[in-house]
């Protein structure tokens, strides 16, 4: 699992989806980086003005994480989340 801390467990950027429901609405997958468990934020694309930076990395509350069930999604999570892990800083603007 992610380091965890008092602010939260840490999950990395591994997924980033436009919605098939709502228009412009962005869907972005963190997890961490064993790739079991995993934090899902929506994100609403409002005005060309309105910046919201996606960074690597976040600190997520451990209850509000969810569990990958699927094997191909965990190995999938996790090669994508050391990647980034290798990659980049956590405050990475991505």
């Amino acid at each position: 699992m992610g380091s965890t801390s008092e602010d939260g467990v840490e999950v990395w950027l591994v997924e980033r989806t436009y919605s098939d429901d709502e228009q412009n609405l962005i869907i972005l997958t963190y997890a961490t980086p064993d790739g079991k468990r995993y934090f899902r934020k929506e994100r609403a694309l409002t005005s060309f003005t309105d910046t919201r930076d996606t960074t690597a990395a976040l600190m997520a509350d451990p209850d509000n994480l969810g569990t990958v069930e699927d094997s191909d999604r965990i190995t999938q999570y996790a090669t994508e989340a050391k990647r980034m892990q290798n990659q980049h800083d956590p405050d990475d603007v991505i």
